[in-house]
């Protein structure tokens, strides 16, 4: 049996004058209600019947209703809430503050931090309630727990809004220390002509990696993995829900020692291969390369990883996920299929820029592209697609191969840039040897 639930007892912290204070300024002056709207919720009013007149005031502001002591005195008795708020003693006490509105946006502040003070509070104590709970799992209770936090973490940073002269001064000396120190300004994928039209993947970029089955996309994001790790020693966390890491890691011992993964599976190693394989590990050992090959993995699962990750290695240069159809999404699986992955790539879109750093997501394609005579894949082609292609900055869309020889070992790919939000799009030549399932730049 669960220990009885902690309750708070205590009253809570508040501030009784401030919230007076934001109400009156309400009734006289309303210009203040749409900033007060803008950056205070009723549930930050600890008072019942403040949170009351305050969602009057909501209420009439929006219906284009006239504010004043009078006409909120009159909405609240045609409503039957005049009981509810105290009487109409009440509205008299705030018609007697005289409040100074250049002062409006330090009583919000106080309110807030009281606000913010009760909240963590009961996160204390839903925290110390859920870990008696023996039928849910530590797990669960640390990722809910993380979630409640951040979000508590996310009403105390405020975006200010900068003048034309700001964004101008350090637009300035961005540009300045481009300048003096050239270099991409996103992460580098090891193809050159894809840097070239890409300047590199940015942070807080979601990138979609496109292609019919077995046409290299897990191929080729392990390719961009080696590559970003080896070029810029940045971490990369790799989530493989299709394959076992058995199989990635033969992959990449494959691609790295230009060893065939048939030859590797089966063991039949020379000793010049021996010594390849030894040199790589010692190399790719001390490499910040982190691999999940979970099977259900869930947008909490990977948000609870990175985090681990950033924790121990304070940065991560890319997040690679193989692949998005194979996601699911339990807060979302009542709704229909495309509307789960609709959230799915729009929370994916919202850990980039939560944690600036750029995500790649494998993407299958219809079948629709092997139905045309003209079989290069276009964004219609995504599969479940509408939300993908909107919530993306850059898809990048693999064709299928034409062989370069008579053994077919060797072939050619075109790498589509179908969407590039801030930049061209257009078409890369690669070349793909199948037996090491690597790709490089075609020089043409």
């Amino acid at each position: 049996m669960n220990k009885k639930e902690i309750s708070i007892t205590n009253n809570l912290p508040h501030n009784f004058l401030a919230e007076k204070m934001i109400l009156t300024c309400l009734l006289i002056n309303s210009e203040a209600i749409d900033f007060v709207i803008k950056s205070i919720s009723i549930k930050a009013f600890y008072f019942k019947n403040h949170q009351e007149i305050y969602r009057a005031v909501i209420f009439m502001y929006k219906n284009n209703l006239p504010i004043d002591i009078l006409s909120l005195f009159t909405f609240l008795q045609e409503n039957d809430l005049l009981k509810k708020i105290g009487g109409i003693q009440v509205l008299f006490e705030l018609s007697n503050h005289i409040p100074n509105l250049v002062c409006l946006e330090e009583y919000i502040g106080l309110v807030k931090d009281k606000f913010l003070r009760r909240s963590l509070i009961k996160l204390g104590f839903k925290m110390i309630n859920s870990g008696y709970n023996n039928n849910v799992s530590v797990e669960s209770i640390l990722t809910n727990s993380e979630i409640e936090l951040v979000n508590l973490t996310a009403k105390t940073t405020r975006k200010k809004i900068e003048s034309s002269q700001q964004l101008f001064n350090q637009l300035f000396d961005e540009l300045k220390e481009n300048f003096l120190n050239p270099q991409s300004p996103g992460v580098n994928s090891g193809f050159y002509n894809l840097d070239i039209l890409t300047q590199g993947f940015q942070k807080s970029d979601l990138i979609i990696i496109a292609g019919r089955p077995s046409v290299g996309k897990t191929a080729f994001s392990l390719n961009i993995a080696i590559n970003v790790i080896k070029n810029s020693g940045l971490p990369v966390l790799f989530f493989s829900l299709e394959m076992s890491k058995e199989q990635i890691m033969y992959r990449i011992l494959s691609i790295e020692s230009t060893i065939n993964s048939t030859k590797l599976k089966s063991g039949k190693l020379s000793k010049n291969d021996w010594i390849k394989l030894t040199r790589i590990l010692k190399i790719f050992s001390k490499l910040p390369f982190f691999l999940d090959d979970s099977s259900n993995l869930s947008l909490k699962d990977i948000r609870s990883k990175i985090k681990l990750i950033l924790f121990e290695q304070s940065q991560i240069g890319l997040v690679i996920i193989d692949y998005l159809q194979l996601m699911q999404n339990s807060e979302f699986k009542n709704e229909n299929r495309v509307q789960e992955l609709s959230q799915i790539t729009r929370s994916l879109k919202n850990l980039a820029r939560e944690f600036n750093i750029p995500i790649i997501a494998m993407s299958q394609l219809s079948r629709n592209v092997e139905n045309r005579v003209d079989q290069k894949p276009i964004l219609s082609d995504l599969r479940e697609s509408g939300s993908i292609e909107q919530d993306a900055d850059l898809v990048l869309m693999l064709s299928r191969f034409k062989s370069l020889n008579s053994n077919n070992f060797f072939c050619e790919t075109d790498l589509l840039i179908a969407k590039q939000r801030n930049g061209p799009i257009g078409s890369i030549k690669l070349r793909f040897d199948q037996n090491q399932t690597k790709f490089l730049d075609l020089k043409i």
